[in-house]
């Protein structure tokens, strides 16, 4: 017995996908469990964060690195792993609502 496959044209639709999704188009920050705190007394701006980040979510210069983009920042942790001199920690997301409401009370 052998199988045959179908031509194309046969296949049945499965699903549509009207346009392509995009990061920059769909804030994926949201769902952010663990959140990548950059300590600037150990960067060098070496840049390798920002070479690895998946979600291109860390904006640089060609002398520096910047604050982490949260809107787009997942917490994959990528980032943290691959810098060579720690200068990035992934702290629970959940900590830092905390403090900054506990801020925001005073």
């Amino acid at each position: 017995m052998s199988y045959q496959l179908k031509p194309w044209h046969e296949i049945p639709i499965g699903s549509i996908v009207p346009e392509a999704g995009s990061s920059k188009v769909n804030h994926t920050g949201s769902w952010r469990m663990l959140r990548p705190v950059l300590n600037y007394d150990k960067c060098t701006h070496c840049l390798i964060c920002w070479i690895f980040c998946p979600d291109d979510s860390i904006p640089v210069t060609p002398q520096e690195r910047f604050e982490t983009d949260f809107e787009y920042c997942k917490g994959c942790g990528i980032c943290a792993v691959e810098c060579p001199y720690d200068a990035l920690e992934m702290v629970p997301e959940m900590e830092i609502k905390l403090k900054e409401l506990e801020e925001e009370i005073g």
